[in-house]
């Protein structure tokens, strides 16, 4: 594709109309090895370790993840808006620092690490070693941008020479199943999320933590997200910002599964993490949508993970290593949509429920095929960064 003259950055919210976005790239995906111990890897073990990472990604299954996102790109360019492509790196490249090594792992969640506010683009600081280069697959297009001004700032790098991941549980075996957990295992082929908190030792967040509504932002504090980073977050934005905090309502990951702004004072929430009770309090004058009844996992995603990533998994972790092969989304990122209006969203195509009750609400929805949302760890929300909205910084709470 060639190069799309860009504009200039202001996106200050989930919903007013698009004019220019990222769309991931599968482009150079391999799996995670992140060394986490001080040394060299023994040249045998690494061959061995690269060879496994290989395995796990294979070109059809690549070649149909390219597939989907260009056709996605596609679909936002007939809906009137610029779309841009990150520029990935050699992800099998091994980096690192005296306490660990790593490489990276891919450039399709756009979302994760790049937190647009406003005229703002801030990198967060991930929590995982392989993710420690990723935003720079965006720097051209930043680039771009860049002589048409916005602030750029970029959390601090952190450490990560101690453990970052702490249990969620003292022992896993203490662990009763809630709601959530066995619904996860009905639409999961009997799956279970092995959950985490994080260390408060140093600022650690995903930008995708982070649900934007003009000069309100939810951060929710999760296994990808500590309250050192929207304490952090809240310092950078300043006064002209608030941002709220939310514990309750979800014990894994990014926000974009769990609650979805429709428009000013409309909010689609997961039913299966949220209710009345637990609802943050800054959205308690809005409407809200209840819902939670996505497709299940697909058998292709499931038996690939099953059949292909868990096993090379165990074997990278007998090397030594840690890696995301054991990692899948959970079946709710099916609610991960991505709005071009007030009225239109984009939506995964499975996701028949969620469609008609949608429409049911008066939106025009653009299903689009994405298989393999489950094994990238992300949907189209994910996968996309709305750059340039026709919008401006607005209170919707005062």
């Amino acid at each position: 594709m060639p190069p799309v003259e860009a504009g200039r950055v202001n996106s200050h919210n989930e919903w007013d109309k698009l004019k220019e976005v990222i769309v991931g790239t599968a482009d150079g995906t391999t799996a995670a090895l992140i060394w986490m111990r001080p040394g060299p890897i023994p040249p045998d073990v690494m061959e061995k370790a690269r060879a496994i990472a290989a395995k796990a990604c294979p070109k059809w299954f690549y070649d149909e993840v390219a597939e989907d996102l260009q056709n996605l790109a596609d679909t936002l360019t007939k809906l009137g808006a610029k779309v841009l492509r990150p520029t990935p790196y050699d992800q099998t490249r091994m980096y690192g620092t005296p306490s660990w090594t790593s490489n990276s792992n891919n450039a399709y969640n756009a979302r994760d690490l790049n937190l647009v506010v406003g005229n703002n683009v801030i990198e967060s600081p991930s929590y995982l070693a392989s993710r420690y280069y990723e935003t720079s697959a965006l720097y051209p297009i930043w680039y771009q941008y860049f002589d048409k001004g916005f602030k750029w700032i970029a959390a601090p790098k952190p450490m990560l020479d101690y453990e970052a991941k702490l249990p969620y549980f003292r022992d896993e075996n203490e662990r009763v199943l809630t709601d959530e957990d066995l619904k996860h295992q009905q639409l999961t082929g009997g799956r279970l999320e092995k959950l985490h908190k994080l260390s408060e030792q140093e600022i650690l967040f995903e930008a995708a933590n982070t649900l934007r509504m003009g000069k309100d932002l939810l951060y929710l504090v999760s296994s990808s997200g500590n309250q050192k980073g929207a304490k952090w977050l809240q310092s950078v934005l300043g006064d002209e910002y608030r941002v709220h905090t939310t514990s309750d309502i979800y014990r894994s990951s990014h926000i974009d599964s769990t609650c979805m702004c429709l428009r000013p004072g409309l909010v689609l929430l997961n039913n299966t993490r949220v209710s009345e009770k637990n609802c943050p309090p800054l959205l308690d004058k809005w409407d809200k949508i209840y819902f939670g009844e996505v497709a299940p996992t697909s058998e292709v995603e499931l038996k690939f993970q099953n059949e292909v990533r868990d096993p090379l998994g165990n074997e990278l972790e007998a090397l030594g290593f840690q890696t995301n092969l054991h990692d899948m989304s959970s079946p709710w990122v099916g609610m991960n949509f991505l709005s071009v209006d007030p009225q239109t969203v984009i939506v995964d195509e499975r996701q028949t429920a969620l469609i008609k009750m949608l429409e049911s609400h008066k939106f025009t929805v653009v299903p689009i095929k994405m298989r393999h949302i489950y094994t990238q760890g992300g949907g189209i929300h994910c996968a996309t960064l709305d750059t340039v909205r026709e919008s401006k910084l607005e209170s919707y709470f005062d």
